[in-house]
């Protein structure tokens, strides 16, 4: 084990029932350990439901020396537990081992690579059929905060753009509509003959296993409609980049607000050419008007978009609430 020299990574989990899934977060955690730079000590756990507790994971770090820690939490959306939860139980360890910092990452959102994960869960799942004639429906967990089922509808939205799919829609398989077999009468509904059922989720466990079941059943009910199931993300070298990602930026306060799948920045799928690439003042329809009421083109601010330098009406860089 590197002795600990840098601040550490403190991976957050929510816990699970499933003692299949509570292990792979066990199992991914162990495999991050190996690929962080040298004197960064790494340790999960969850704020409930599975061992070990946030508490512990804590501790452990700091009786490798860590006085300062950078929490990831390792979930898809922003849900009450990584607004609410986590920061509260950080707040909790230090008033218990005073001398301790922590700064919070943010989910991990819909990012680029996580979106390319996905593609492929699609592409083993759909086998020999045609992009063109797949409809992708993706089930995300669902939630009381209606910002995170937000979350999850822009991940769908994402996932459809570039790739030629016939189309992505959304459900959720617990808390929030349209619940799965509802998704998929939607799907049905607007043509969809080939559906590919997409689990939003990181690990196994009780959930997902729930998606495939009631997925099953509305294929055994309606054997006309070609319907397969996706495997979860997984530990993926993807997820790995992701949260070392999370882990740099809650360091460096770097967090910039919606740029993870900014066109100008990132190489999406249909999209590269856009990539570093100056906006131009343009005009959008109707606007012919404004040149004879005395306003100028309709410019949104006319701007390099370089490597580095990526601003265009973002917020400044700030920490993570």
């Amino acid at each position: 084990m590197h002795p600990t020299t840098q601040p550490a990574l403190l991976i957050v989990g929510h816990g699970s029932r499933d003692e299949g899934g509570a292990e792979a977060f066990r199992s991914f955690v162990r495999g991050l350990a190996g690929r962080t730079p040298e004197g960064v000590a790494v340790a999960g756990g969850f704020i409930e439901l599975s061992p070990p507790p946030l508490t512990e994971a804590v501790a452990e770090l700091a009786a490798q020396g860590a006085r300062r820690m950078a929490a990831v939490p390792l979930m898809l959306v922003s849900a009450g537990h990584a607004k609410g939860d986590i920061p509260a139980a950080l707040a909790r360890e230090r008033l218990r081992l005073p001398g301790l910092s922590f700064a919070y990452g943010r989910p991990l959102g819909p990012h680029p690579g996580l979106l390319s994960v996905l593609e492929r869960r699609v592409e083993e799942a759909a086998g020999g059929w045609a992009r063109s004639e797949t409809t992708v429906l993706l089930v995300g967990r669902g939630s009381t905060d209606p910002d995170a089922n937000a979350e999850v509808f822009k991940a769908a939205r994402l996932l459809w753009e570039g790739r030629g799919y016939a189309g992505v829609e959304t459900a959720f398989v617990s808390l929030a509509a349209p619940d799965v077999a509802a998704g998929l009468e939607r799907c049905r509904a607007l043509g969809a003959r080939r559906i590919v059922v997409l689990p939003y989720f990181l690990f196994t466990g009780i959930l997902p296993d729930r998606v495939r079941a009631q997925a099953a059943a509305w294929a055994e009910a309606h054997p006309e409609a070609g319907v397969r199931h996706a495997a979860v993300i997984g530990p993926e070298p993807e997820l790995s980049e992701l949260v070392l990602a999370r882990y740099r930026e809650a360091l460096e306060g770097d967090i910039r607000m919606n740029c993870d799948a900014c066109v100008y920045r990132v190489a999406l799928p249909g999209f590269a050419d856009k990539v570093g690439l100056p906006q131009q003042p343009h005009h959008h329809p109707g606007d012919h008007d404004h040149a004879h009421h005395g306003h100028g083109p309709h410019d949104h601010g006319s701007h390099d978009h370089g490597p580095h330098d990526h601003e265009h009406g973002h917020q400044p860089h700030v920490r993570a609430h």
